[in-house]
This record gives structure tokens, sequence and C-alpha cells, in this order.
């Protein structure tokens, strides 16, 4: 057996085969694996049914903050019209699956496909705008896709929405809440896996150089209209994924849903988590889904409790309020999200009982 290699002190990478290795030791390698055995072998089993249903809504919310952290993190492209596009990635498996009774496994690709082509017109701006102009683009794009879902009935189903067919996987139904957890994780496990090559390509490089400096990286001769519309496009492709596995999972979908507030909280599932790090996006979706669903049952009992009949119009707010408080803090105090957290609270357990 091959001995396990530690990460050295210093950087002796002398290759850049080693510089882009996801895994830099054969230890990280290990904790990786047993990482996803634990999660593919025991949350299934021990979560109970509702927990079950969280767990499958932070996957899904998962690949869809990764997406927006590629825009927004690496390419320095704020928008707010990420619940937009997962929207559209949403009705387009309904359509193909619908409409033109397409399989499931190729439903997913195609309606990630679908929404990239949506983001790349929807990028479009991004080569004469930057910075707030952009941002007021996105929103109006959101507006724009909102409506279009409403009201394009004949294919939509407008206010009615779209009822998806039971999937299958060779044969095999796909029912329940354990059977799309596999699912659902599955698909996280390789959206995180292109994620992280992304950023190790030369693609990734440019999106970071535009982020930094557009016009150093412009001088350097990178095309930096083209990879903004490829990082509209990935992003939305991230949320059309993620659109068309909720749409699967929800079985019904509607527009309501599909919202500038969703947008919104897929920025702060990036801010919180931390800007730039596929790691944080993930402790980002973690951290807002728990928040959310939290808030909301104590809300609840709160208000269902008997005495308390007329605090209803002040706790009603209370999830807005604690929600946006967090960001505030995050921003204020920890700017780099939990992600820099995480990193902080490594380094103290290897360097334990030092403090250098």
């Amino acid at each position: 057996m091959k001995a396990l290699r530690f990460r050295p002190c210093g950087n002796f990478k002398t290759r850049y085969r080693d510089e882009l290795a996801v895994f830099e030791t054969d230890f990280g390698r290990l904790w990786a694996a047993v990482g996803l055995a634990a999660l593919f072998v025991l949350v299934p089993w021990l979560a109970t049914p509702y927990l079950l249903y969280v767990v499958n809504l932070i996957g899904i919310a998962a690949i869809a903050a990764l997406g927006l952290n590629i825009l927004v993190g690496y390419t320095g492209l704020i928008s707010l019209g990420h619940g937009a596009f997962f929207g559209v990635g949403a009705y387009s498996a309904g359509v193909l699956a619908v409409t033109y009774e397409v399989p499931f496994l190729a439903v997913i690709p195609l309606a990630g496909l679908v929404t990239a082509v949506v983001g790349m017109v929807f990028g479009i701006p991004s080569g004469r705008l930057k910075g707030l102009y952009l941002t007021i683009a996105t929103l109006a794009g959101q507006f724009i896709i909102e409506y279009v879902l409403v009201h394009w009935e004949s294919v939509t189903g407008g206010t009615m929405g779209i009822t998806l067919p039971a999937p299958s996987l060779f044969g095999i139904p796909v029912a329940g809440d354990v059977s799309f957890f596999f699912l659902i994780y599955a698909a996280v496990v390789v959206m995180v896996f292109m994620a992280v090559n992304l950023m190790r390509t030369r693609f990734g490089r440019a999106f970071v150089a535009i982020r930094d400096n557009d016009r150093a990286a412009e001088g350097k001769g990178i095309p930096i209209f083209p990879y903004k519309l490829l990082s509209f496009a990935v992003s939305s492709f991230y949320a059309g994924v993620a659109g068309a596995l909720w749409a699967y999972y929800m079985i019904s979908i509607t527009a309501e849903p599909f919202n500038l507030g969703l947008s919104v909280e897929y920025i702060a599932m990036v801010i919180i988590g931390g800007l730039g790090s596929i790691s944080g996006a993930i402790f980002g979706t973690v951290f807002i889904t728990l928040l959310t669903d939290g808030l909301r049952w104590v809300t609840d009992t709160i208000m269902n409790m008997g005495g308390v009949a007329g605090v209803e119009l002040t706790l009603a707010p209370l999830r807005e309020f604690v929600f946006g408080l967090a960001i505030v803090l995050f921003i204020l105090f920890e700017p780099r999200g939990l992600a820099e957290v995480w990193r902080i609270t490594k380094s103290n357990f290897k360097l334990w009982p030092f403090s250098y």
C-alpha cells in the first residue's frame, strides 16, 4: 500500500500538473473518500423524513449557488437574475419531459444547456456595463423572465404550471426522498468536481483575471467579453441543472417561487459562504437553508401558541429581519465568509499547540 503523503511545509511544486491537482496529498483523497462514504451511507438511513427533505433541498440549492459563485465570486459580475435562471431550468425540464417526452437522463443536461443560452442572452450587457449598472440589467432580466414564465401560457401553462412525470433511471423509477437523495448528491459531486477543475483551467484563470482587473486582463490578451459571456453561460447552466432537479423533486411547478427573493437568497448564500470559494458556496447554502427553515419553525411555533394572538404582525417579518441581519454581520465581521472560518479552524487544528 502506498504511504500517505501529508502536505509539506512550503511550496515545492515543480510541475503544472502538481499545481492543477484537485487533491494535493493522499491524505486529502482519503478524507474525501471517507466523507463521501459517510454522506451516501449514513445520511439516507439515519435522517428523519423531514430532515432528508431539507438535505435534498440543500443539495439542489448548492448546485445553483456553485454556479452563481463562478459568476460573482470568480468573475466579479453581480447578477440578480439567478432565481429566474433557476426557473428557466425547471420549466425547460417540464416542457422537455411533458411535451417532447425526453428521457430523464437527457432532460437534466438539456435543461442546463437551454438555461445557459438564456443566460448568455441576458449576459450580453456585460460587454458594455459593469458594477451597479450590470446589476440593474440583470434585475431587469429577472423581471422579464418572471413575466414570460407567467404569461407564455401555451408553453409554461401560465398560473396552472406544469406537472412532471415520475423520473426513472434505466427502467428503475426514482421515487421518494431516499432515491432522490442519491440522485441529487450524485449530481452535486459531479458539479463540484466540474467547478473545481474549471477553476484550474485557462478559462478559470481568465475569470479571476477579469475579476481582479478587467483592463489589465484585456491588456494581457484576454478577450474579456467572450469570457464574461462564458461565465454567464456556465453559471446559468448550473442554475438550469438545479432547477431541473428541483422540478422533478417537486413534481409540480409554477412561476411563484422563481422571484427576486430567490435571487437575493442565492446572493446571500454566496456572500455568507465566501466569494470565490467552491466550499464556501456549499457552506453558505447549508447556513441559509437551515437558518430559513429554523426561523420558519420558530415563528410558526410562537404564532400558534395560545395567548399571543396579538403579536402576529410583530413576528411575521422576523425571518426577513434575521436573514438580513446575518448578511450584514458577515459582511462587517467576516467578509470572506464561512470558508475563511473553516480555513482558520483547520489551520488552528494543524498548528496546535503552537500559535504560529
